[in-house]
């Protein structure tokens, strides 16, 4: 897994994990003009590693907020993957990002899941220990 934390945000950072089926990318906080570019890296590199049979995850539930900057980051990247057609997975978007993404007609362009991916965390017991 890759960390990329953003210097100039407090506690954003963005995970890339590569699993058997998928990769997760995972960004925390706020999507903004600041933090963009280090998602849209992010994005990119993952995208190496993901391939028609292995779907590119972008877990949203770490996500407090999105602007365009954000938006276009999404959309940059998944044009890029359509040329390999893999396909660019939301998992967890929260009301506000799923509210940009209608307004501007984009919703359409990503399958969404309500619940974060599974894959790659550990299950925890009854107890609260990993498994």
């Amino acid at each position: 897994m890759v960390e990329h934390p953003d210097p100039e945000a407090d506690g954003n950072t963005i995970a890339v994990e590569v699993l058997d089926r998928t990769v997760e990318v995972r960004p925390t906080g706020e999507i903004d003009i600041d933090t963009a570019p280090s998602l849209h890296v992010a994005l990119t590199e993952a995208l190496a590693h993901a391939s028609p049979a292995k779907d590119l995850v972008v877990d949203c539930s770490g996500i407090t907020f999105c602007d365009s900057s954000g938006l276009n980051a999404l959309l940059a990247v998944r044009r890029a993957a359509q040329e390999t057609s893999t396909v660019i997975r939301l998992a967890a978007p929260n009301a506000q990002l799923q509210r940009i993404l209608e307004i501007t007609g984009t919703l359409c362009l990503f399958p969404v899941s309500q619940d974060p991916p599974a894959a790659g965390r550990p299950r925890l017991c009854p107890d609260g220990l990993p498994q």
